[in-house]
């Protein structure tokens, strides 16, 4: 959408009724203020606010009214409301009262980045692949862990049982734009994976949180509940985000030549690796993120590079094509999208501009993996990783990084007090 008369044109055309002003907290959840058409054009003018007090994350600085700036390119109608009196939206970027950008806002700092990246006349591309569990529902319409799919990877129906919830998915996005490059049932049963089609970074990172809302809604509509916890069954594998990144520079990806990589993409995947545990807190930010990391298994833990290893935290695929792209294995969909990106695209960034040394490559076997660090052990040692450099602060700024922390602190600090059924199974009958 390139004007706010095409906008007004369309939501009169289209039987628009209702708009979601949307934007993504601190942890990476949909916020949303409804408004009626009535109302469009003030929101197009950014006079519309909120109490940002409300927002946890956004609740330590004082900023107490900010206001919502839609991004007119952001429009959508969602396909799965009713023809007549339809639904849209646009994702909003969030500013102060004095028409300062908002600096805790998470899409601005993913601009940044951006910004930064194309100073340096570089300019990345990303192709996110997203996993998620698809799970029963109880008799009240609650979400459970179990599952009635038996499939594993690659598997089709009836071993698929999700098969048609994930087809309604990928056609939905395609309604609404999306270009999906593939889906699939992933190891676990129940687990599902779906495959971005390569794009810049911002619109990745919205469509990410616009996928999100869109597999929940899709999945309940058949009667399941899907979630993007890292590791909800102990038994099953856990979910990642993988980023899988190509470096584009003079409109020629800059990844591999002549079938090696060059200088300025291994120095890139160096910034990616020195920076993973100081990252660490933003990509895998759960305490359930780290049952997902621990070692073995074809888990991304150990902070290394291959082409060939999955328990490396960075793989470089396609080497020595056009299509060469590093993909960083680390985060899980419980990460904020246009943080993670940005806190991966950053540590690439530091490492070419710093010269970083490169990595030694980590060949298959497991036996390559003994001498390699590996992952923070939980949410509070990655917190404290953060510490270990500027370069989490240096990302978020001041205010928000200091709220990031004592958000995530707190959450640890809520579970470490948390009597699990592990403990009641272990100690209960026996002391």
């Amino acid at each position: 959408m390139d004007s706010f008369e095409t906008i007004i044109n369309l939501v009169k055309d289209e039987d628009v009724r209702f708009i979601r002003l949307q934007f993504t907290d601190l942890s990476g959840k949909i916020r949303n203020m409804a408004i009626t058409v009535g109302q469009l054009e003030k929101a197009l003018a950014g006079e519309l606010s909120f109490n940002g007090f409300s927002i946890e994350g956004f609740d330590d600085d004082g900023e107490y009214e900010l206001y919502l700036k839609p991004d007119i390119s952001t429009f959508e109608i969602f396909p799965w409301r009713p023809n007549h009196g339809k639904v849209a939206r646009f994702i909003c970027d969030i500013y102060k009262s004095d028409n300062r950008i908002y600096e805790a806002d998470p899409r601005n700092i993913l601009k940044k980045v951006i910004a930064e990246a194309e100073k340096m006349g570089i300019y990345p591309l990303i192709q996110p692949k997203c996993e998620f569990f698809l799970f029963n529902t109880d008799e009240a319409g609650n979400a459970t862990t179990v599952t009635n799919d038996l499939g594993t990877y690659f598997d089709v129906a009836p071993l698929d049982n999700g098969e048609n919830c994930r087809r309604e998915i990928i056609m939905t996005l395609e309604d609404m734009g999306f270009e999906i490059e593939s889906s699939h049932h992933e190891m676990g049963n129940g687990q599902h994976q779906v495959n971005f089609k390569k794009g810049e970074l911002l619109l990745s990172a919205d469509r990410l949180m616009t996928f999100k809302m869109t597999v929940k809604t899709i999945a309940k509509r058949h009667g399941m509940h899907a979630t993007f916890m890292a590791k909800p069954v102990t038994e099953q594998p856990g979910s990642g985000m993988f980023f899988d990144i190509s470096l584009n520079k003079d409109g020629k990806n800059i990844i591999s030549k002549d079938n090696a990589l060059t200088d300025v993409a291994r120095k890139f995947i160096a910034g990616i690796l020195k920076y993973t545990p100081q990252m660490a807190f933003i990509t895998n930010p759960t305490v359930n993120s780290y049952r997902r990391l621990i070692t073995g298994g074809n888990t991304p833990c150990y902070i290394g590079w291959s082409d060939k290893n999955k328990d490396a935290i960075v793989r470089v695929l396609k080497l020595g094509s056009d299509n060469a792209s590093i993909s960083f294995r680390a985060p899980d969909p419980t990460a904020n999208p246009y943080l993670a990106i940005a806190a991966a695209i950053k540590a690439g960034l530091e490492g070419i501009k710093y010269n970083f040394e490169p990595w030694d490559y980590v060949p298959y076997g497991n036996e390559n993996l003994a001498n390699l660090e590996t992952m923070p052990a939980n949410l509070i040692a990655a917190v404290e990783e953060s510490k270990k450099s500027s370069f989490a602060r240096d990302l978020m700024g001041d205010k928000l990084y200091n709220s990031y922390v004592n958000m995530k602190t707190k959450e640890y600090n809520e579970y470490k007090k948390h009597v699990s059924q592990w403990e009641i199974n272990r100690y209960l009958n026996n002391y």
